[in-house]
């Protein structure tokens, strides 16, 4: 009997790559235990959003400055993306499962070491930490899915572990803003532990061995090829989104460097036996098609929702708690839209299941051109539910298409690369947002008369209500001149209109990407490389 139809003679079934997957029955508890585990990522993210002004109090927090608040978040960004490939290369040599185990027992020690930091600079080497430990759980939990699913019900597999991302974004806020009115700052991150214990235990328990490609050897240079160049990259973005100008060495020589160094990547990779991102998978155009629109996608959802938390808790005046509150109805759209989408594939295809809620996203981004101080909460809520679902219409069928003719060898190659796209993705989108509102407010307020200028306001105190928005409306409270305040919310709208457009033009250019380059994976689904390495084991055998 070949290996492609062997059992083991338990409970278990091997795949055409030798490899154990799950029973039938004991899917969805894999699944529950792997959801958790993607969750945790997106929860850690949106808690730290309601600690930021904690993180700066002196007394209740670290009394971290801007800058050192901007590097809490943006270490973490920079290790998870330029670590993904290198996760999904582990994944692929370990087996995802141990992979899994790692990146979780690594970001709980690291979780555990931020809660107790003594200052800012410890904060920020933990956060780094945790980024590499997502970047080994990221895209361990997919490709645990991909393998141990069975083919009929992965795609809704896929539509709930993308919901995940959801629920994540939507909890974050909530027991953030609890555990900050009751204990201390560290217990946002503390919070982590407990669920990775239970994590861990749930892994263990039940999800498979799924073992990995032991006789491949690791490509080493080809992975710190691909860390540092995706480290240089992301890091320049990151620069740009702190309003560095793009010609500057903060931002043009490591875009450079980050540069060459993927192009040795992938010249590394055409080349070696055993490379760790097999750039075959590009030639399947539904794979390749939807990393651009995973990519397009998650660049202008970011970026909006980065200029949102803005305009509700700036010119609307809601507390963090509360605008986390209305950001819930994009979190529920999302979950909604995720669960939907499998049917929707079924009725309308992926590739017009897809372009429908992109084109939905893009609608609700243009909608911001006409919101003011005054506009109702509900209608921002309904904007953002309608986002979120198309949201959920966009991240399964596009990943469901791209892990579609994926090998088994190489499935957390492909499960890095959707990672990858996303958390690139992210940083872009909130780089261009933060540069248009930077330099869009800066000039709205150069050309304003400012309140108080004759009475009281000195050069300095002029130039720290032109940096921000939120400055001015400190400056503004300190010195009693709600007329400043006023005007930096004019000023902050200007900006706002200006990003939400390009954000709209970005989504629409996406939509475009969906109707021309899936159509072109739905016309050939049985030319893929995939099926032709699965072909070549199935003759090995």
């Amino acid at each position: 009997m070949s290996t492609a139809s062997r059992t083991d003679g338990r409970d278990g079934r091997e795949d055409r790559g030798g490899r154990e997957s799950a029973p039938a029955s004991r899917s969805w508890p894999v699944l529950l235990v792997v959801v958790c585990a993607q969750m945790l990522i997106w929860l850690d993210t949106s808690v730290l959003n309601v600690a930021v002004t904690t993180l700066a109090d002196p007394e209740r927090g670290l009394g971290a400055t801007p800058a050192e608040l901007e590097w809490v978040a943006s270490a973490y960004t920079l290790v998870v993306a330029g670590a993904l490939f290198a996760g999904g290369a582990l994944a692929d040599r370990f087996g995802p499962r141990n992979t899994l185990i790692a990146g979780l027992a690594l970001f709980g020690a690291a979780s555990g070491a931020g809660a107790f930091a003594p200052d800012p600079a410890w904060l920020i080497v933990a956060r780094a930490f945790m980024g590499a430990g997502s970047a080994l759980l990221m895209p361990a939990t997919l490709t645990v899915i991909v393998q141990s699913t069975p083919e009929e019900k992965r795609t809704r597999a896929i539509a709930i572990w993308s919901s995940s991302s959801g629920l994540g974004v939507a909890v974050g806020p909530v027991v953030g803003g609890a555990l900050l009115s009751h204990f201390w700052w560290g217990s946002v991150f503390l919070v982590n532990v407990p669920i990775v214990a239970l994590c861990l235990a749930g892994v263990l328990a039940v999800v498979p061995g799924l073992g990995g490609s032991r006789r491949r050897v690791l490509d080493l240079p080809g992975l710190a090829w691909s860390v540092l160049g995706l480290g240089g990259l992301v890091y320049g973005i990151i620069e740009l989104g702190n309003g560095r100008t793009w010609y500057g060495p903060h931002v043009l020589l490591p875009l450079l460097l980050g540069g060459a160094l993927l192009a040795v990547f992938v010249a590394g990779q055409r080349r070696s036996p055993t490379p760790s991102l097999d750039l075959r998978l590009f030639r399947q155009p539904g794979f390749s098609a939807g990393s651009v629109v995973l990519l397009i996608a998650f660049m202008a959802l970011a970026g909006h929702l980065f200029y949102a938390a803005f305009y509700l808790q700036g010119p609307r005046g809601l507390s963090p708690a509360d605008a986390g509150t209305v950001m819930i109805a994009a979190a529920i759209g999302i979950v909604l839209g995720s669960q939907a989408s499998p049917a929707a594939s079924r009725l309308l295809s992926a590739r017009w299941t897809v372009a429908s809620g992109v084109l939905a996203t893009a609608a609700t981004y243009f909608a911001y051109l006409w919101l003011d101080g005054d506009t109702p909460l509900w209608i921002i809520a309904a904007l953002l539910w309608i986002q979120g679902f198309g949201m959920g219409l966009v991240g399964t069928p596009v990943t469901a298409v791209m892990m579609r003719g994926v090998p088994p060898q190489l499935a957390g190659a492909g499960s890095a690369v959707n990672s990858v796209t996303r958390q690139v993705g992210g940083t872009l989108g909130v780089a261009m947002v933060g540069s248009i509102l930077s330099g869009v407010y800066r000039d709205r307020m150069a050309d304003a008369e400012l309140p108080g200028t004759a009475q009281s306001l000195t050069p300095q105190a002029e130039e720290q209500a032109r940096t921000s928005a939120e400055a001015a409306r400190s400056l503004a409270d300190s010195l009693d001149l709600p007329a400043l305040a006023s005007a930096a919310d004019r000023a902050f709208l200007d900006a706002m209109y200006t990003a939400t457009f390009w954000t709209a033009v970005l989504a629409v250019v996406g939509f475009a990407v969906c109707v021309v380059g899936l159509r072109a994976r739905e016309a050939r689904p049985r030319n893929t490389p995939a099926r032709e390495a699965r072909d070549e084991q199935v003759e090995t055998a």
